[in-house]
């Protein structure tokens, strides 16, 4: 598993030109499923983020975790994250969980995070999306298990 998280100001999702989903401050997370990931690595994963500390104190210290700023989660499933491009110039997905079990996955990856008491919002799995965000920092992290 494979977590792109950026600390932004806001961030929001559109699917065929129409709003689906925004956030205020906290986390855009885009989300890559491999074929060896399980249900226990996504909760890990999960309870992982929850406990980061990415946000500055009074002091300008990276000491707050994203409960202490009231930060949500912008959500969205991004399998090109698990490409291979060792030794190519087009990658190959080979790595990628099969769509069935990414969708089962990813939404027990948010499902997991809910359960951390955060609020999180998606994107539309396998669909084609229009993501935006303002990038606070920038503050970006690659997560891997």
């Amino acid at each position: 598993m494979k977590v792109v998280l950026q600390v932004v100001d806001n961030a929001k999702v559109e699917v065929e030109g129409n709003l689906h989903n925004e956030i205020g401050k906290g986390y855009l997370l885009l989300v890559g499923i491999n074929k060896e990931d399980t249900l226990e690595k996504v909760k890990e994963m999960a309870i992982k983020i929850s406990k980061l500390r990415v946000f500055k104190d009074e002091n300008g210290k990276t000491n707050l975790n994203i409960y202490a700023v009231g930060g949500e989660i912008l959500s969205i499933s991004q399998f090109t994250l698990c490409a291979n491009t060792a030794g190519t110039n087009r990658p190959d997905f080979f790595h990628a969980a099969p769509r069935d079990m990414a969708i089962e996955l990813y939404n027990a990856f948010n499902e997991e995070l809910r359960k951390c008491d955060l609020v999180v919002k998606d994107g539309v799995f396998g669909e084609e999306m229009i993501v935006s965000l303002t990038n606070h920092g920038p503050f970006t992290l690659t997560l891997e298990l």
